[in-house]
């Protein structure tokens, strides 16, 4: 029970203000609640079982330059991709469950190689990984959760044309400093 309440309180600790969590925020602005929860969801339970399962054993192993950079470039994919279709005609509504397998694959490569999945990989190391797991995920959701009610009043409030452009410039600059940081412009 220790390592579900410990990886708990670190992973939602460090999940705060990162990008998943502005990610989250971002979709949440655009689509529903409940599909962005639910994307969220299983991004997390994919990452957080991913980290546990290999973060404890691989984790120095991993090619994190190749896996940043290739984040990156996908970051700049989602930004150009929410700029598509904004000629000020009505966004088309999606199903429920495009929105739930757009966000969760924005989510889960956001969440590659970052500081939550890590932390998850190092206490599965030295706990119970099972618990870890399940604390991890319930951590990042937790948090993620916040951003989706904060995400989902903006968009409320925030006109459609508005929220894409801060969507989209949320993205670009995740990718672009994902790309930065794997290319060592901010130091190793």
């Amino acid at each position: 029970m220790e390592s579900l309440l410990i990886a708990f309180g670190l992973v939602f600790v460090a999940e705060l203000g990162d990008k998943t969590q502005l990610v989250a925020l971002s979709l949440a602005a655009r689509y529903r609640p409940l599909p962005v929860l639910a994307g969220m969801a299983i991004a997390q339970m994919l990452a957080q079982g991913l980290a546990v399962v290999v973060g404890g054993l691989l984790g120095t192993a991993l090619p994190t330059t190749a896996i940043s950079i290739g984040a990156g470039l996908l970051f700049l994919g989602f930004a150009a991709w929410t700029l598509l279709g904004d000629d000020g005609e009505e966004e088309v509504e999606i199903g429920d469950r495009s929105v739930v397998l757009a966000v969760a694959a924005a989510i889960f490569i956001a969440e590659l190689g970052d500081k939550t999945m890590l932390t998850a990989g190092a206490l599965a190391a030295r706990g119970n990984p099972v618990l870890v797991w399940l604390g991890g995920t319930a951590g990042v959701i937790a948090a993620g959760g916040v951003a989706i009610l904060v995400g989902n009043v903006l968009g409320a409030r925030l006109p459609k044309r508005t929220v894409r452009l801060i969507s989209a410039a949320l993205f670009a600059v995740f990718g672009l400093a994902l790309i930065a940081d794997a290319i060592g412009v901010f130091g190793r």
